[in-house]
């Protein structure tokens, strides 16, 4: 007894040292962090975050507390910022100093900090300075890569004809990821290709994504609600030790990575060092050059790990906002019908949509942009990082501080969006109806971490967009006044909700 006596004393004086240099930990973040909700011991503000749409939960914390708060995830403290003036003086007028890319142990857990999208340092700077001259040389904003998306907006055409007119999603996947092949591997996939749908059916039996396994969608949707995605950003040292399915996300990876690695090998067999076919000779050609620089990051890991980037951004963001943007067509008829008034008008039927057409053709152009800002694809954004002890909005964050620019409140920030919980073209048009820009428009981010990828999803949604309507219109089976425009799930990605549409042709 008396042993056990002694026991839960020194117990509970372990309890109280801990709890003891939490505060006092906390005290010191404190004087020098923005204000934010108390967080517990250990647990942070898990309490105070809700499961199912943390950023909802985010932009509640932030109507009390201000644009500039902090929040415990667990017992590590993140900088959050709401609202376009907060966002902005920190990824534009701070571009410098808000570069770094911040934490998110899921994604962490897989890469290492290796790969264009997710490295820091000199690392990221010569990574994402490649893959943009890269992009471009294999014609991210030229006619040559106009035309490949041409070709796989035709096919989904087609593959959509198949459907008899009830269409489900897995071309819209499909078309995306093969102008991302292109890119990459220097060829396209057909559909029935074995191998493409191979990738495609790991996860999703109604094929939505070629290669969910490694999209954000499916890093942050894979949990079930009885097991949020959230508790393994909180509690990495944990969470990494408990079964479960977000411990599956390392095999599907390692499916994709070993695919890559595959066309690499393919590649070096046949690499002509004058006369790269995509970017991974390019990257080939680019460490055969920097092989004697002990400082270059140019390896084989950040080569297949740089690609995978491509895929998360180049795959996932254009495939949803299509899909969520079809879904507003049917609950909005009347914008559909308006969008295909302006087509017929300025492209007709014999010919295929050309970018040059976008600035002849400004109510499209609008409820592009509409679809983006009301669909808010990345609401969180992904995290940042301050890279030097940083004066901001009245405080000092330290370095490597973990910054949430939530752009989705930038993207409905009333000050800029009248109704911003509405959908409504005319956000992007003026009084005599030209498009207009809207400098709250974050869709991409903004600063030294936009999405290097802007020109070929600006092109993409333009192109496929316009194609589709261009042959079908799109019903639902069911009263648009029905129809649901919640978020299938919402994390740092919003998933768009499973829908079926009718495809009729015109």
């Amino acid at each position: 007894m008396e042993l056990g006596g002694a026991g839960t004393l020194f117990l509970a004086a372990c309890v109280s040292c801990l709890i003891f240099l939490w505060k006092w930990k906390l005290q010191q973040q404190s004087n020098r962090l923005p204000p934010g909700p108390t967080p517990l011991p250990f647990l942070g503000n898990v309490l105070q975050l809700s499961w199912g749409d943390l950023f909802e939960s985010l932009i509640m914390l932030g109507e009390k507390y201000g644009p500039v708060f902090t929040v415990y995830l667990g017992p590590r403290p993140v900088v959050v910022l709401c609202g376009h003036k907060a966002v902005k003086q920190a990824l534009v007028d701070h571009a410098e100093k808000f570069s770094g890319r911040g934490r998110m142990p899921t994604l962490d857990r897989i890469f290492h900090g290796y790969g264009v999208i997710l490295a820091n340092g000199q690392r990221w700077k010569q990574l994402r300075q490649f893959s943009i001259t890269t992009l471009r040389n294999f014609g991210m904003g030229k006619r040559s890569l106009e035309e490949r998306i041409t070709e796989e907006a035709q096919c989904l055409v087609e593959e959509i004809r198949k459907t008899n007119g009830l269409w489900l999603f897995c071309p819209i996947s499909h078309t995306v990821a093969n102008v991302i092949c292109a890119i990459t591997f220097g060829e396209r996939f057909d559909y029935q290709d074995e191998k493409f749908r191979a990738q495609s059916s790991l996860r999703e039996p109604t094929l939505l994504r070629p290669f969910s396994f490694c999209s954000a969608n499916f890093l942050f949707s894979a949990l079930s609600p009885a097991f949020p995605p959230q508790l393994y950003e909180m509690f990495p040292s944990i969470m990494q030790f408990l079964p479960g399915p977000h411990n599956d996300v390392l095999q599907d990876v390692k499916v994709l990575h070993d695919f890559i690695i595959e066309r690499v090998q393919m590649n070096q067999k046949t690499l002509d060092l004058g006369c790269p076919r995509d970017y991974i000779d390019s990257f080939l050609i680019k460490m055969e050059e920097e092989k004697q620089n002990p400082l270059s990051e140019f390896n084989i890991k950040n080569l297949t790990l740089s690609a995978v980037h491509l895929f998360f951004g180049g795959t996932e963001m254009v495939s949803s906002t299509l899909r969520y943007g079809f879904l507003l067509l049917m609950k909005y008829p009347a914008i559909q019908e308006k969008v295909q008034k302006e087509i017929d008008c300025v492209i007709g039927q014999n010919r295929s949509p050309a970018t040059e057409d976008r600035g002849q053709m400004p109510y499209t152009h609008a409820v592009i942009h509409e679809i983006q800002r009301f669909s808010n694809i990345i609401p969180l954004g992904i995290p940042h990082a301050v890279i030097q002890d940083t004066q901001y909005w009245g405080y000092t964050l330290p370095k490597g501080t973990d910054v949430f620019c939530l752009l989705g409140s930038a993207l409905r920030d009333p000050q800029y969006f009248s109704n911003p919980e509405h959908f409504d073209p005319g956000n992007f048009l003026d009084e005599n109806g030209n498009f207009k820009k809207n400098e709250a428009f974050f869709a991409f981010s903004s600063g030294k971490r936009v999405c290097l990828g802007e020109g070929l999803a600006r092109m993409e949604l333009f192109l496929v967009f316009t194609t589709i309507l261009q042959h079908f219109t799109l019903k639902s089976p069911i009263d648009p006044q029905e129809i649901n425009l919640t978020p299938k799930a919402s994390g740092f990605w919003n998933i768009p909700p499973g829908y079926k549409l009718c495809a009729c042709p015109r």
